[in-house]
C-alpha cells in the first residue's frame, strides 16, 4: 500500500484520539481496514470536538485527505464499501487482539504485549461506534479491558503479582472519566513475537477497582462461546494452537420449516444478513465456533422469525 501524506502535529484539543491515530498507523500494512475504520473513527471524534480553530481545521483536513487516499487504494474492498462487512470485520479483529490478551491472562502470563492487547482492544471498541451504538456486551468488554490494561500494568510496576482472570471491578461514577482522562498516556501497539519498546511504563493511569464480580466466560463477546480455542490468530512465541471445539448444532434446525404464519419483517432479514456476514468474517480466521453459531443464529431467525 502506497504510504500516506503525513498528518501535521496533533492539536491539543484532539488528544483524546492520538492512540486510535497511532493504532492506525501501526496496522497501514498489516490490515489496511483496521486502519481506515481507525482514522474515520478520529475524523468523527474530531469534528466533534473541535472543527473551527484553524489548527485544528488544518489537521482535520490533512486526515480526510488520508481517508479519501485509503479508500481509493481499497477499492471495492467489501470492508469498506458495505457496512456491515466492515463492522463484522472490526468485531472479529478487537475479539481476537482482546482473547489474545484474555488467554494469557487466565494462564498468568503478564507481559508487556499483553497490556497493549487488552488496551488496543478497548481501542478498536471504541472505534466500532463509526457503525452505531455500541451493544452494551461490548460496553462492558471495553471498560474491562481497559481496566484490565491499568490492573496488571500498575500490579507489575509495584513488583506485584496480578490476580489471574477476571476480578472485581469498582463501579463508581468517576471509572469512565479515569479511563478517558488515561486513555492518551496507554500503549496500543498489537502483541508481536519482538516488538521494539514505545511502551513507557510509568505512563499507565493509576486505578483501583474492587466491586463488580465478572463471571467466568463474561469476558466473551455475544456471539462467541465462553471457551475460545487458545489459537486467536495474533502471533506470539508463547501461544500453542489447540484443535477447535465445534458446538453442537441444534437437530431442529434441519427439520424446521418455515411457518405460513411466519412473517418476516425488513429487520429481520438484515439481521440474518448480519449474523451471515460475522460467519464469514469469522471464517477470515478460521474461527469455525463462532461462524457455526452466527449460522446458526441466522437460520432460526429466517425458519421461525425468532432469535
Amino acid at each position: 500500500m502506497a504510504a500516506l501524506a503525513p498528518l501535521p502535529p496533533l492539536p491539543p484539543q484532539f488528544k483524546s484520539i492520538q492512540h486510535h491515530l497511532r493504532t492506525a498507523q501501526e496496522h497501514d500494512k498489516r490490515d489496511p481496514v483496521v486502519a481506515y475504520y481507525c482514522r474515520l473513527y478520529a475524523m468523527q471524534t474530531g469534528m466533534k470536538i473541535d472543527s473551527k480553530t484553524p489548527e485544528c481545521r488544518k489537521f482535520l483536513s490533512k486526515l480526510m485527505d488520508q481517508l479519501e487516499a485509503l479508500k481509493k487504494q481499497l477499492g471495492d474492498n467489501e470492508a469498506i464499501t458495505q457496512e456491515i462487512v466492515g463492522c463484522a470485520h472490526l468485531e472479529n479483529y478487537a475479539l481476537k487482539m482482546f482473547l489474545y490478551a484474555d488467554n494469557e491472562d487466565r494462564a498468568g502470563r503478564f507481559h508487556k504485549n499483553m497490556i497493549k492487547s487488552f488496551y488496543t482492544a478497548s481501542l478498536l471498541i471504541d472505534v466500532i461506534t463509526v457503525f452505531g451504538e455500541l451493544t452494551d456486551e461490548n460496553v462492558k468488554h471495553r471498560k474491562y479491558a481497559r481496566w484490565k490494561a491499568t490492573y496488571i500494568h500498575n500490579c507489575l510496576k509495584n513488583g506485584e503479582t496480578p490476580q489471574a482472570g477476571p476480578v472485581g471491578i469498582e463501579e463508581d461514577n468517576d471509572v469512565e472519566e479515569n479511563e478517558d482522562a488515561g486513555a492518551s498516556s496507554l500503549p496500543t501497539q498489537p502483541p508481536q513475537p519482538s516488538s521494539s519498546s514505545t511502551y513507557d511504563p510509568t505512563s499507565m493511569p493509576s486505578g483501583g477497582y474492587t466491586g463488580i464480580q465478572i463471571p467466568p466466560g463474561a469476558h466473551a463477546p455475544a456471539n462467541t462461546p465462553a471457551e475460545v480455542p487458545h489459537s486467536t490468530g495474533v502471533t506470539s512465541n508463547t501461544i500453542q494452537p489447540t484443535p477447535q471445539t465445534i458446538p453442537a448444532i441444534d437437530p431442529a434446525l434441519f427439520s424446521t420449516i418455515s411457518q405460513g404464519d411466519v412473517r418476516l419483517t425488513p429487520e429481520d432479514f438484515a439481521r440474518a444478513q448480519k449474523y451471515c456476514k460475522y460467519a464469514g468474517s469469522a471464517l477470515q480466521y478460521e474461527d469455525v465456533s463462532t461462524a457455526v453459531q452466527n449460522l446458526q443464529k441466522a437460520l432460526k431467525l429466517l425458519t421461525t422469525g425468532r432469535e
